[in-house]
């Protein structure tokens, strides 16, 4: 028998959970109008419906929470997270380390002097006089408001400055925008294009996963080539998302990523990244690109970040915090020098929407353990056991029959729907994978989220937009906080609703259908199936019929909670003779 690698952290604190039944949560679904997001936390078993900000926190990071500062004005760990950002994104093993003195407490004026104060240029972020002329890092509660500042800022500053842009749609190209991405770019009257790598719901063979990586999350280069021969004026920025949240959390290679720079630098367009996920990625590109495996985290991190103008990142994600956000643009880039004001005009913006430019919205402990969480993300005992969780996850489903996209990211697995709900019927104007969602919580106590139709809002896409949506369930892992039990019970309980799959309510929107990011907000409803077929239900049996009649009386009772029980009595008791067809003769 091999033995698995060793476990790379020990579980100091715990938290229980409130005992709860399906009743209970049903009654709970209703009054939130099935709304996943409304739904109590504390009611939940397993709670995969965000990996973003809600992982666990290292001791280290606790201990520096500590030490944060809660000065109005420049707080020590502001200089701390820059001189973070610095050792991260730019310095690979050269990195400085200045926040452990700060930490220790050991910092004397002499030190904020020589280091905290010193003068950088020409990276992601001045400092010293420079970072007061030409500012180009601005700390924000969490990646959506870089996202918002960025777009906004840039949006407002085009209008004011360049010709009108009613009369050029100005585009940002990608290769896939998330939910908020999108709604960000959309308000600031930018046009979005997606041009993702073909083949993502392909399917992949499960004995290679962990031996070989087809970077499904990459940019399609030759279509992005083809589109700017003939729009390049029209393309304000390319952003790559690494790792590709929109396609199923797929790493993007460092051979993708140095393509895209060329094809930007080669039409002079600035290239960003969403680098909420840049560890992982760096993982991936590590493990499985060629030439790769001899270079460290760092190292690999460091030549991605070498080819951007700039980045966004959530540091709720991979900077290990519950709370945080940055956007970063590279001093005499190609962003800076086309936006020659732009740095004023980020800074003008964050002070007015989050505060101080030295807090952002953020409190000095939360600043402290963004810091630290930086260099606790690129450890790479840490990035193996991170993705290694994710990948066992997928590999127990798949030994279950459970269709999930492989292979699978760095921070969740996916469930393909079409293959879930394949020979049922359904149509994805049902929203049967949502019906899914719902009945994972309300039988099991467990959240995750739909990822396809329903989120990319697929009733309101044309026929050729419809054709590029996802038809996905996402369960995505906080870091840190679930443990072997909670994985078996998922993939026990999605296991048995994937037997009864045929009989997975669709769903109704019901208010707030067009709303750009409506699973916030809006509210729902269940409808019974009906159009679903399988090999136990045929129609025309007497099965299906008393299924059917079992069905209308659930929902007109209000017994949804109790389907499953009755519909698996139901089962057993007309074995075997229920699958007999029901004889259209009339008597008499």
């Amino acid at each position: 028998m091999d033995v698995p690698n060793p476990p790379t952290y020990n579980t100091l604190v715990v938290r229980p959970h409130i005992a709860v039944t399906a009743e209970d949560r049903d009654a709970v679904l209703k009054s939130v109008e099935y709304n996943l997001f409304a739904f109590p936390a504390a009611l939940v078993t397993s709670d995969f419906l965000s990996d973003s900000g809600t992982s666990a926190m290292t001791d280290i990071q606790w201990a520096a929470m500590l030490r944060g500062d809660e000065s109005y004005g420049r707080n020590w760990g502001y200089y701390c997270l820059l001189d973070a950002f610095r050792d991260i994104f730019e310095r690979g093993n050269a990195r400085e380390n200045i926040y452990r003195d700060v930490l220790a407490g050991i910092a004397d004026s002499r030190f904020f002097l020589n280091e905290l104060l010193k003068e950088h240029t020409g990276g992601f972020v001045n400092g010293g006089p420079a970072q007061l002329m030409r500012p180009n890092f601005f700390l924000v509660p969490q990646g959506r408001c870089a996202e918002a500042l960025l777009f906004s800022t840039l949006g407002a500053s085009m209008d004011r400055k360049r010709e009108p842009r009613q009369q050029i749609q100005h585009v940002i190209i990608s290769n896939g925008f998330f939910d908020t991405t999108s709604a960000n770019i959309s308000i600031a009257g930018f046009e979005t294009k997606a041009f993702p790598q073909l083949g993502l719901i392909d399917p992949y063979p499960i004995n290679l996963v962990g031996i070989e990586n087809p970077f499904k999350g990459n940019l399609d280069s030759a279509s992005t080539a083809e589109y700017l021969e003939n729009n390049s004026h029209r393309i304000t920025m390319i952003l790559l998302t690494i790792t590709n949240n929109w396609a199923a959390g797929q790493p993007v290679s460092m051979a993708n990523i140095k393509a895209t720079y060329d094809l930007a630098r080669k039409h002079e367009i600035p290239l960003f990244f969403d680098a909420c996920r840049f560890a992982e990625n760096a993982k991936f590109i590590q493990d499985f690109e060629p030439g790769c495996k001899d270079k460290n985290i760092p190292q690999v991190v460091r030549e991605m970040f070498s080819y951007a103008d700039g980045f966004t990142i959530s540091l709720k994600k991979d900077g290990l915090a519950n709370m945080g956000g940055a956007l970063c643009f590279r001093d005499g880039g190609l962003f800076a020098k086309k936006f020659p004001d732009i740095g004023i005009e980020l800074e003008e913006r964050q002070i007015v929407c989050y505060g101080n430019d030295s807090y952002g919205g953020m409190s000095g402990r939360d600043i402290m353990a963004a810091c630290v969480g930086l260099y606790e993300v690129t450890k790479e005992s840490y990035l193996s056991s991170r993705i290694g969780q994710v990948r066992s996850f997928a590999e127990k489903l798949v030994a279950q029959g459970i269709p999930v996209l492989l292979p699978p990211g760095g921070h969740a697995i996916f469930l393909d729907m079409d293959r879930f709900f394949d020979g049922c019927g359904r149509s994805y104007g049902e929203f049967a994978g949502l019906g899914f969602v719902i009945e994972l919580l309300m039988h099991y106590g467990i959240r995750a989220m739909k990822a396809g139709p329903w989120g990319w809002q697929w009733d309101r896409k044309s026929e050729q937009d419809r054709h590029h949506i996802p038809n996905l369930v996402r369960f995505a892992v906080p870091r840190h906080v679930m443990n072997n039990e909670h994985i078996e019970y998922t993939v026990a309980a999605v296991t048995q609703l994937y037997k009864r799959r045929h009989n997975i309510p669709g769903v109704k929107i019901v208010r707030e259908k067009d709303l750009r990011i409506r699973h916030f907000s809006c509210s729902m409803e269940p409808l019974p199936v009906q159009n679903s077929s399988s090999n136990s239900d045929e129609p025309g049996t007497f099965l299906a019929a008393a299924k059917s009649d079992l069905s209308n009386l659930c929902s007109s009772l209000g017994l949804n909670g109790s389907w499953q029980q009755l519909d698996e009595a139901l089962e057993l008791a007309m074995h075997p003779w229920g699958t007999n067809k029901i004889s259209s003769q009339k008597n008499g």
